[in-house]
């Protein structure tokens, strides 16, 4: 009797799609995309959910960093678009716009640099 069993080999991904800091820093661009392609954020809270536990260390900071910065600025741009009617909602729309960034800004740096975010949990920068 011989063994026909075909050769199974697990199922090779793209680096940026595996849980570490490639993943981490696809997610920080896409968001920052998303500013001007929408649907870019939303892959990115995809994958930080996806990956979110599974990478351990330091990067579990960035992907609470990153999953809070996409549900807080979504709550911020909500409450602008709502107070656009009484015209201070362009003025927060804008400073919303500028927190965003600069959060991905600093995660970016932070990651470039190996270290965890600070305070993964604050509301602000």
């Amino acid at each position: 009797m011989s063994d026909n069993q075909p050769n199974f080999t697990p199922r090779q991904t793209d680096r940026w799609l595996d849980p570490g800091q490639t993943n981490v820093q696809v997610i920080y661009i896409l968001y920052l995309a998303g500013l001007v392609i929408g649907i870019s954020g939303l892959v990115g809270i995809v994958l930080a959910y996806m990956n979110r536990g599974k990478a351990g260390g330091f990067l579990e900071t960035h992907y609470t960093w990153l999953i809070r910065t996409f549900w807080i600025g979504l709550l911020y741009a909500l409450v602008s678009f709502v107070l656009m009617f009484l015209f201070v909602g362009f003025l927060l729309m804008f400073a919303v716009a500028v927190w965003f960034i600069v959060r991905c800004i600093l995660g970016l740096q932070a990651l470039g640099r190996g270290e965890p975010i600070k305070n993964p949990d604050s509301w602000l920068i």
